[in-house]
C-alpha cells in the first residue's frame, strides 16, 4: 500500500512543481510521478542535514509532500539549467 501512496503524493509534488516552474505544458503525468518521486529523495537529502525533518511520500504527511514539492521544484531548476544551456 506504500507504494500506492508514493506513486499519488510523488505525482501531486510533481505537478504543483511543474506548475511553479511553468514547465506543466511539457511533463505527462508520467514524467509528474518521477520528478515527484525523485524530488522526494533530494528533498529529504536537503532537509534531512540541515533542517534535521524527513518526511517520507510513503506515509502521506503534509510535511512529506512540502519536501517533496522543494526537491522537485530543485529537481526542475538543474533540468531546466542543462536544457538551457543545450543548443537546440
Amino acid at each position: 500500500m506504500g507504494w500506492i501512496i508514493a506513486i499519488i503524493v510523488g505525482g501531486i509534488a510533481g505537478w504543483l512543481a511543474s506548475l511553479v516552474m511553468n514547465r506543466d505544458a511539457s511533463m505527462g503525468i508520467f514524467w509528474n510521478i518521477v520528478v515527484g518521486c525523485v524530488g522526494s529523495v533530494i528533498g529529504n537529502l536537503i532537509a534531512g542535514p540541515l533542517l534535521g525533518i524527513s518526511g517520507s511520500v510513503q506515509e502521506f504527511s503534509i510535511m512529506g509532500l512540502v519536501i517533496a514539492l522543494v526537491g522537485a521544484v530543485v529537481l526542475l531548476g538543474i533540468v531546466n539549467l542543462v536544457q538551457r544551456g543545450r543548443v537546440r
